[in-house]
């Protein structure tokens, strides 16, 4: 039965905005990640099938293909091709989902999935917002998008707020939420837990997000959101800079190139949910996942569930009773940021260093997508 082994991967340090990654190019950035990719495994770029990139506010620096641009930037040879895709906060784990199907499926044995994004650069949702500016539709402007959820509100705001309320989160056990989430990415920054997996950027060496000396005192102070809600800045993901990569490859690719394989792709999934509450979708997305699996939620080792608001990963441990201590053990993108299209490549690579250091046979990531989607990706260790 074909297999699709995860060879490497590699991340750059996640930037602040404004920070010291603020100024380089989106495509420079992915080429670094991509090159210490190619470093680190040793494979012969030459022998690269496709790139596979996320990224979600594909304009100006960021636009006419930026996955290709940052192929060719890496210096890969100009036969290896590359593309991006969207699908929006999910891009890169999408990547690594297409990824390996394409090894999967016998059509081809070695594929870089990642992604990145460059927030100081491209604000999010800035393909809407310029083309509002331009005199363009909105991109729910249609008939069949009225016909069907009207001009109400639709936001990660707003579907957070939803969240929060629908699974009773109160702000200050969401703060709680959010200053554990600090204090585990500083100890794991202080016990060096992230130095395999991060490619310094020049004198960028480190995350630059954690915050020491977050606390409940501190965030009780901050203005909410939105009017009359709980969620305030300090229980979002962070608005941030970064890229990784990996590459995934089949047994031929293993055997032929002399690869080691880390881990396996085990089962994949994606799922769609209500586009109003948008970020739900970890949820279903989990059931299915491990019904595919045939996997029970207690034999998996460590969970990376995107932090895009605090109320997002609380109400999925409320639903799917997974151990906290096992989840973002790490810490999340409240602490550490969330470079949109490379964050799902980002959490996989700090997910497979957990599960290769401790020894743990299963990890699963999830993470919740505008529009109401989400991935989820199960991985064995080889």
């Amino acid at each position: 039965m074909a297999e699709a082994f995860i060879v490497g991967a590699v991340r750059t340090p996640v930037g602040r905005r404004g920070g010291g990654l603020s100024a380089v190019h989106p495509a420079d950035l992915g080429a670094h990640a991509l090159r210490g990719l190619v470093v680190r495994t040793g494979v012969d770029p030459a022998r690269i099938d496709d790139v596979l990139w996320g990224c979600v506010g594909q304009v100006g620096p960021q636009a006419s293909n930026v996955g290709r641009i940052t192929a060719l930037s890496a210096g890969l040879p100009e036969s290896v091709p590359g593309t991006t895709l969207d699908r929006q906060c999910g891009s890169s784990q999408q990547a690594l989902h297409f990824a390996a199907q394409a090894v999967l499926s016998g059509t081809q044995d070695l594929v870089v999935a990642g992604g990145v994004e460059v927030m100081s650069q491209v604000p999010i949702a800035s393909p809407t917002t310029i083309g509002l500016a331009a005199g363009m539709a909105h991109p729910r402007g249609g008939q069949g998008w009225a016909e069907r959820y009207g001009d109400q509100e639709i936001s990660q705001f707003r579907g957070a707020e939803l969240i929060a309320e629908k699974w009773g989160l109160t702000r200050e056990a969401m703060e709680a939420y959010a200053v554990e989430s600090h204090r585990r990415a500083i100890e794991a920054i202080e016990r060096g837990l992230f130095d395999d997996e991060i490619l310094p950027y020049g004198d960028v060496t480190r995350d630059e997000g954690p915050r020491p000396g977050t606390n409940p005192a501190k965030l009780a102070t901050l203005e909410p959101l939105r009017e009359g809600g709980r969620l305030t800045a300090a229980l979002s993901s962070q608005i941030s800079d970064g890229a990784a990569a990996l590459l995934v490859a089949s047994g031929r690719a293993v055997r032929e190139q002399r690869l080691t394989p880390l881990a396996r792709v085990h089962t994949m999934t994606v799922v769609g949910s209500d586009p109003v509450y948008m970020l739900t979708g970890p949820i279903p997305a989990t059931e299915r996942l491990l019904e595919r699996a045939g996997v029970a939620l207690s034999e998996i080792g460590a969970f990376e569930v995107n932090e895009a608001f605090a109320s997002v990963p609380m109400a999925w441990l409320r639903e799917t009773g997974a151990d906290p201590a096992r989840t973002n053990p790490q810490g999340g993108a409240i602490a550490l940021g969330h470079p949109l299209g490379g964050t799902g490549a980002r959490l996989l690579t700090t997910l497979l260093h957990r599960m290769r250091r401790e020894n743990l046979r299963y990890g699963m990531q999830t993470m919740c997508e505008g529009g109401g989607m989400a991935n989820a990706t199960l991985l064995e260790l080889v």
